[in-house]
């Protein structure tokens, strides 16, 4: 993914070579503005590659992370389902036991 879009590399940069015109820069100018584009690139490719790393990681875990979650739900979506169809199994109960209730109740009125 780096390499793909950096065209140049630390190496490159060290070993380009510059020609010398009557009035150009100054070569030992232009050489330690160099090492010092050189030292930093080279940084910069340590913290990228660092940083694909801990992308990777961190991908990783979110991944499984997600999955905890997916599976959670599911979880909990069963207990609930569950446990409305046990709530379900409650009301019809106690209206049975009403209806029960009134049939018993009157017929010992009318008894």
């Amino acid at each position: 993914m780096l390499s793909e879009k950096i065209v140049l590399s630390p190496e490159e940069i060290y070993e380009k070579e510059f020609k010398v015109d009557a009035r150009g820069y100054r070569p030992q100018e232009v050489d330690n503005f160099l090492d010092l584009i050189i030292k930093d690139y080279s940084e910069f490719i340590k913290m990228t590659r660092s940083y694909e790393k801990e992308i990777t990681v961190l991908n990783e875990e979110n991944a499984k992370l997600k999955a905890t979650i997916r599976k959670l739900e599911a979880e909990l979506e069963a207990r609930e389902g569950a446990g409305n169809s046990s709530q379900v199994n409650n009301v019809d109960l106690l209206r049975r036991i009403s209806q029960l209730e009134k049939i018993v109740y009157s017929k010992m009125s009318n008894n």
